[in-house]
C-alpha cells in the first residue's frame, strides 16, 4: 500500500511495527498505559479508554476530564461512531449571553461551557465493546495523577505559554482553581520537573467506580452544579443528568479507491470529506508541484466556507450532509477552482487545539479517538479540588439567531474535533488523525492524499511539510515546503506565510493493518512528544 520509505523532509523517526497490538498518541507515557492494558487482555477499545484517561492527565493542555470526545471503532468487521459531544446548557441563550453587555461568546469563564461528554463516552465504549472491567483501565492514569510526571518538553513549553497568556486573561476569582491546580505559586512546571494532581486522582476513581454516573447525577455533579451557581454558569446538574452520547452511523467518500470515514456533523470532518470529492478527479503528478497545493488549498477552502455555514448540531442544519457530499456537488465546486486564489464563498448543496490517539489489538479491532477542552486548557474553569477542567465549545456558536450554529438551549455547537479512519474494499485499513482546532480537516487531507496519491508510509505521511488556510486568501506553510513552491503560490493570488514553528500544523497519529499478516505499521508526529509503542 505504501513505499517504505521514508519522505525527505521526515524527521528521525522511523515507522513503528507490531504485531499483538498498538497505540499511538502525543503523550509516550499515555501510549504505554494503553498498551499495558493491551498486555493485560484489554482490547482495542479498553486500551483507547485508558490511553485517554491517562492523556487528562499526562496532557491537561490540550483535554481534561471536562472535555467533549468522538470515536470511530471497527470491531467485526464493521465501523461504528460514537458523539461524545455536550449541547448548550438549558439555560444558556443568546438572550442570556448578552444580559451583560456582552455581544459575542467568551472564550473564557462560565458562559462558553457546554456539557461534557467525555466521561460518558469512556462509559459508553467500555459497555458496548470492552472487555476488562471499567475500573480497570483507570490506574495508569490515576497512578500518574497521585504519584506524578515529569513534563515531556513540548508539553513544558505549551504549559509556560499558556500560563503567562493566564495571567493577563484570567481576572476574576473563578479562575483562581486553574492557577492552584496547574502552577506552582504562579509558575508553569518546567519540562523534567514532576507535577500531580491528587484532586484528579480522586475524580477519576470516582468516575471508576461508578461507571462515570459520579460525573453526571452523583458527588461529582453536584460540585460542578455548585461552582457554576456561585459564578452564575449556565450549566446545571439536570444538564449533565440529561445527557446521553449518541452512536451515530458514520459518513464517508470514496477516494480513488479508499473510503475515508468520519463522524457525521455536528463534527467538521465533513469538511475534509468535501475538500477530498472535490480533488478525487485530479491526478497530481509529484508532491512538491505548485498546482498540487493549489488545488488542495483551493478545494479546502471551499469546503470550509460551505461547513462555516451550514454545520452545527444535525436538527438545525438547514442542509443536508448528503447533499452536501454528493458527486454532482462536489463537480460544481471543482468547476469553480481557477488558476488563481480565490476568496471562498459557501455554496448551495441543496441545489445539486485536542488530544488524538489511534489504537489497535491482534484481532483486527481498531480505535480512532479523539478528546478535547478546546484552546488549550479550555474555559479556565477548574472545578475547586477535582481537577475537573471545563471545555469551552460554546465559544464556536454564533450569535446570530439566524445562523444554522446559532446558540439555542439543548443545542449541540459546530465541533471541532474529528476522528478519521480508512478503509479498502470493506476491510480496515486503519485509524489516523490529526488535533488543532480548525487544522484538523486540513490535516486530513493532506494525511489521506499523502497515503493514497503519493504512496507515503504512516510516518512520512505525518511528517510531510504541511500548510493550514487561515482565512480569505491567506495561507501558511512551514518552512520544510519548498521555497519556489511558495512563491510561485503568491503569484498565483495566494498571501503566503511561512511559519517558523510547528504549532500551527496540527499533530497527528496513524495506525494501518495490513489486511493479509495482520501486521501493525504506526506513526505519530516529530510536532509533538509523540510516541508509539506495541507489542
Amino acid at each position: 500500500m505504501y513505499d517504505a520509505l521514508t519522505y525527505p523532509y521526515a524527521s528521525q523517526r522511523t515507522v513503528t511495527y507490531g504485531k499483538n497490538g498498538m497505540v499511538a498518541t502525543s503523550q509516550p507515557l499515555a501510549s504505554q498505559a494503553g498498551l499495558e492494558i493491551l498486555k493485560q487482555g484489554g482490547n482495542a477499545v479498553d486500551a483507547a479508554i485508558a490511553t485517554a484517561a491517562c492523556l487528562t492527565v499526562v496532557e491537561p493542555t490540550s483535554n481534561g476530564i471536562g472535555s467533549d470526545a468522538f470515536a470511530l471503532v471497527w470491531v467485526k468487521d464493521k465501523l461504528y461512531g460514537l458523539n461524545g459531544s455536550g449541547p448548550a446548557p438549558q439555560a444558556a441563550s443568546i438572550e442570556a449571553v448578552k444580559e451583560d453587555g456582552t455581544e459575542e461568546m467568551p472564550k473564557f469563564g462560565w458562559k462558553p461551557v457546554t456539557v461534557p461528554g467525555t466521561p460518558a463516552a469512556w462509559a459508553e465504549l467500555s459497555e458496548r465493546f470492552g472487555k476488562l472491567p471499567f475500573a480497570d483501565l483507570f490506574v495508569p492514569a490515576i497512578r500518574y495523577a497521585e504519584e506524578g510526571f515529569p513534563l515531556s518538553p513540548v508539553l513544558a513549553e505549551s504549559w509556560k505559554k499558556a500560563v503567562a497568556a493566564y495571567k493577563k486573561q484570567f481576572n476574576g476569582s473563578e479562575f483562581n482553581p486553574w492557577f492552584e491546580t496547574f502552577t506552582f505559586d504562579g509558575r508553569a512546571p518546567e519540562a523534567g520537573e514532576l507535577w500531580s494532581s491528587p484532586g484528579h486522582a480522586d475524580t477519576l476513581r470516582k468516575i471508576a467506580d461508578t461507571n462515570g454516573r459520579s460525573f453526571y447525577s452523583g458527588e461529582l455533579a453536584e460540585r460542578i452544579e455548585a461552582f457554576s451557581n456561585q459564578y452564575n454558569g449556565f450549566l446545571q446538574k439536570s444538564d449533565l443528568e440529561a445527557y446521553r452520547p449518541e452512536w451515530v452511523e458514520p459518513i464517508a467518500v470514496n477516494y480513488k479507491g479508499y473510503d475515508v470515514w468520519e463522524i457525521p456533523p455536528n463534527g467538521q470532518g465533513i469538511a475534509a470529506l468535501m475538500a477530498l470529492n472535490i480533488l478525487k478527479e485530479d491526478s497530481f503528478s509529484t508532491r512538491e508541484d505548485e498546482l498540487t497545493y493549489h488545488k488542495q488549498i483551493e478545494a479546502m477552502k471551499l469546503a470550509f466556507a460551505d461547513a462555516e455555514k451550514y454545520v452545527s448540531d444535525p436538527k438545525w442544519m438547514t442542509q443536508n450532509p448528503a447533499d452536501m457530499l454528493s458527486d454532482a456537488y462536489a463537480a460544481k465546486r471543482r468547476s469553480e477552482i481557477g488558476e488563481e486564489a480565490l476568496t471562498p464563498e459557501a455554496g448551495d448543496p441543496s441545489a445539486s487545539g485536542t488530544v488524538y490517539l489511534a489504537a489497535a489489538d491482534g484481532e483486527g479491532n481498531m480505535v480512532s479517538f479523539i478528546q478535547s477542552n478546546y484552546m488549550g486548557f479550555g474555559s479556565g474553569i477548574v472545578v475547586p479540588e477535582t481537577g475537573i477542567a471545563l471545555q469551552n465549545r460554546g465559544h464556536n456558536f454564533s450569535m446570530d439567531p439566524a445562523h444554522d450554529n446559532a446558540l439555542y438551549p439543548g443545542k449541540k455547537t459546530l465541533h471541532t474535533i474529528i476522528p478519521g479512519f480508512l478503509t479498502k474494499d470493506n476491510q480496515a485499513v486503519g485509524p489516523f488523525g490529526v488535533m488543532g482546532g480548525f487544522m484538523q480537516p486540513q490535516g486530513h487531507l493532506q494525511v489521506v492524499i499523502n497515503t493514497v496519491d503519493f504512496n507515503l508510509n504512516p510516518q512520512a505521511a505525518l511528517d510531510a511539510p504541511r500548510w493550514q488556510w487561515m482565512k480569505d486568501k491567506h495561507v501558511m506553510f512551514e518552512t520544510g515546503v519548498p521555497n519556489d513552491i511558495v512563491k510561485n503560490l503568491a503569484r498565483r493570488g495566494h498571501q503566503v506565510e511561512v511559519s517558523y514553528t510547528q504549532a500551527p500544523f496540527g499533530r497527528g497519529q496513524i495506525i494501518w493493518r495490513n489486511p493479509v499478516t495482520g501486521v501493525l505499521a504506526g506513526g505519530t508526529e516529530a510536532r509533538t512528544d509523540g510516541a508509539v509503542t506495541a507489542y
